[in-house]
């Protein structure tokens, strides 16, 4: 992305009347009127500013070390603010994702964080590092995992203990994969929301291949296939001490720091053979007109290139100038005719796409009018002839190389942003002044390198286009680009079956333990066994982000499967009722059978209903599979009902449970409710308070305003139709 240096000027004179402090005395000759100063002929133009040419960046010195158990480590004192940050890169990402579990690297680098480490869960890590004002976060990309932090300087040893331990001994507890898993399937679920995303997503897959892991997408049979055990192994492959950069910058003594750092890693000694190469790009001649069917559309959003190249490549800076002459912004070619002159295009750009270790991608994207989308990209095409055949202006080449120059100034304006691109340049090979090389290549760029780099690099004859839109409202068919219209199918492979995890006689056993100490904490089985019926009215409110709805919720349950739920709002009021098979649901409008998802909705209410769930021992057809010290696993397989139990390690109490529903549009989501504010009911313990999560995110929380056990509710009762 290029940063622009605006310049606002603003000329203008200023007059200051002079009033004497005391009047003239009587008689005197009032002083003669001053006349007016000539004014200049003409007001001067921001034009005629001259500045000194940008001189070269500044690198900041930075102490580097090798470690004793072979971590590279930089320091940068600076002190201008009382903080540290640290970021360690790990050589490793998503292009080692197995082909049968894509989505492997970025849900471990998503449970590295929320699911803690052995002695701390990540809300305790979350409640720790909020009282003391710090962060710690982790992730993975396509070619890098990282881990950093960021503390008060008077609170940086604590943090970088957490930190470490992040980073060296994640526990990946099965709930938080579940949570991420989940939240990875709901993007799946959106993908085709956005025309804009197909576009970008779509074009990438066609450049790179889809057969290659530059070109893979996730799935949802991708990532059910992963399992606690595949993220335990990834870590342990690619998170090993000389596969690992740190660099730590803020306000510190860098020989205190060094020496901190030393003992805090020397028990981290784990060795593994060194990482491969990233799989290489393979151009896969996917050249062609492509059409992404999207009816509902109103305009079309097309992408055309082809293969770029990498930050290192002789050519880059001429063709980073190239790219910003043709459709950098509003001084860009593109722009002027496409949008400004045509009026059909709604926004332009041209990117030459670099990468540091494999090619990046040449795209010129926009989105045009419907009716427009062949004469725009055929007045496209006729730009990037021009630009390989004849020379740019003078005032062509300036413009885009002030604007390449002074982007540097912002890319490069904090000790900070250096020294983490330095560490890229050291991550992916280059030589420390590769910067100083960019910068001075940028200036030497002439009209002739920009005239020769577009004949050569630019090859209009192997670009893949892609129109994303309806069809029917192109005032001319992609046909008539010269080319056979080759469909982009953007059908999402159905979710497979939920499946229960591996069990085994000792897992099994242990999930009985577990349930039944928590049994025991919330009052005893016999206790708990003795509940026939109960009623609970609830306050329910969701977030803003999920509409802000505030309703009241009454709950009928007569044992062992009948439930009535009654739901109260401004917008009036929904009864649903069912026996665990049939059922019925009614409204102002009327009332019709419970079928489809409503159905398996409630089926699922009654299967995770706080008193069954817990008596998942005395329930026939049910399991109790224990998936770590903490988390029983519940399920049915002929229910076809599955859901995580996960207790507290103090008390025993259950404290949050997970498990799958059905979303809008059918797909399903994760949804975890975790349980709070505890209190004695007719002598079991039962939570008052419920926050419940969907995709990752807060969706509403739910507040007991009154609990019932044992009030001789009746079927018929139930059962009765508003």
């Amino acid at each position: 992305m290029k940063t622009r240096l605006a310049l606002l000027v603003a000329l203008a004179a200023l007059a200051v009347a002079q009033t004497p402090v005391n009047p003239p005395p009587a008689g005197a000759r009032p002083p003669a009127p001053q006349r007016p100063a000539a004014r200049p002929a003409s007001a001067p133009s921001y034009k005629d500013l001259r500045y000194p040419p940008l001189g070269a960046i500044a690198i900041p010195k930075v102490e580097t070390f090798s470690l004793a158990n072979g971590m590279k480590l930089y320091l940068l004192e600076d002190h201008e603010l009382p903080v540290v940050n640290g970021l360690a890169l790990v050589r490793t990402g998503n292009l080692f994702d197995p082909p049968d579990k894509v989505g492997l690297a970025t849900i471990t680098g998503m449970a590295m964080r929320t699911g803690g480490t052995r002695d701390r869960t990540g809300e305790q890590f979350d409640e720790q590092l909020e009282n003391i004002a710090a962060g710690v976060e982790s992730g993975i990309g396509e070619t890098s995992g990282s881990v950093s932090f960021t503390a008060l300087k008077e609170n940086a040893a604590e943090v970088l203990g957490l930190f470490k331990d992040l980073l060296t001994a994640p526990e990946f507890r099965p709930e938080k994969i579940t949570l991420a898993k989940t939240m990875v399937r709901s993007s799946i679920a959106r993908r085709n929301d956005n025309p804009s995303g197909i576009r970008g997503r779509e074009f990438t897959n066609i450049v790179y291949g889809r057969n290659t892991p530059y070109g893979w997408d996730e799935e949802y049979a991708t990532v059910d296939r992963i399992s606690r055990a595949d993220l335990q192994s990834f870590h342990r492959r690619y998170f090993f001490p000389k596969n690992t950069l740190l660099a730590v910058w803020g306000d510190f003594d860098t020989v205190a720091m060094k020496a901190a750092i030393e003992k805090l890693f020397a028990d981290w000694t784990v060795e593994q053979p060194p990482v491969p190469p990233f799989p290489p790009v393979v151009d896969p001649a996917a050249r062609g007109t492509y059409l992404a069917v999207k009816k509902e559309v109103t305009q079309t959003f097309f992408a055309i290139g082809h293969l770029g190249g990498e930050f290192r490549d002789k050519d880059y800076p001429a063709l980073v100038i190239l790219s910003d002459i043709l459709g950098g912004g509003f001084h860009s070619r593109l722009f002027r005719r496409v949008r400004t002159k045509m009026g059909d295009a709604y926004d332009i750009s041209a990117d030459w796409g670099g990468n540091y270790d494999h090619p990046g991608i040449f795209q010129i994207a926009g989105s045009t009018k419907s009716l427009s989308t062949v004469s725009t990209i055929q007045a496209i095409r006729e730009e990037v002839e021009r630009i390989r055949t004849s020379e740019v202006t003078e005032e062509e080449l300036k413009t885009a190389k002030e604007s390449a120059l002074n982007g540097l100034v912002f890319a490069f304006d904090t000790r900070a942003k250096t020294l983490q691109r330095m560490l890229s340049y050291e991550y992916f090979g280059y030589p420390k002044d590769f910067l100083q090389q960019y910068q001075k290549a940028l200036a030497a760029v002439t009209r002739a390198d920009v005239l020769r780099v577009a004949k050569q690099h630019l090859h209009p004859d192997a670009f893949v286009t892609l129109a994303v839109g309806n069809p029917a409202d192109f005032g001319q068919q992609l046909d008539t680009l010269g080319s056979a219209v080759l469909p982009v199918d953007l059908t999402i492979p159905p979710p497979p079956k939920q499946e229960a995890a591996k069990e085994g006689a000792d897992t099994l056993e242990k999930g009985q333990q577990l349930l039944a100490r928590a049994q025991q904490a919330a009052g005893g089985v016999e206790r708990l066994a003795a509940v026939k019926d109960t009623t609970q009215v609830a306050d329910f409110q969701t977030e803003v982000s999920a509409g802000g709805l505030q309703l009241k919720r009454t709950d009928r349950w007569i044992a062992p499967e009948m439930l009535r739920q009654e739901s109260e709002s401004n917008a009036g009021r929904i009864t649903a009722f069912s026996d665990g098979k049939t059922g019925w649901i009614a409204s102002a409008q009327g009332s019709r059978a419970l079928v489809g998802a409503p159905l398996k909705q409630m089926q699922g209410d009654l299967f995770r209903l706080y008193f069954r769930i817990l008596l998942s021992d005395r329930i026939p057809g049910r399991k109790r599979n224990a998936l770590d010290d903490e988390t029983v696993e519940i399920s049915d397989a002929a229910a076809g009902q599955i859901a995580a139990l996960g207790f507290d390690a103090a008390t025993g109490l259950p404290r949050r449970l997970l498990y799958e529903a059905v979303a809008g549009g059918g797909q399903p989501v994760s949804v975890e409710e975790e349980y709070a504010d505890f209190r004695e009911v007719g002598g079991v313990k039962v939570p008052f308070q419920i926050t419940i999560s969907q995709g990752g995110r807060k969706y509403a929380t739910v507040k007991v305003t009154d609990y019932q056990i044992n009030t001789g509710l009746k079927p018929q009762d139930l059962g009765r139709r508003p």
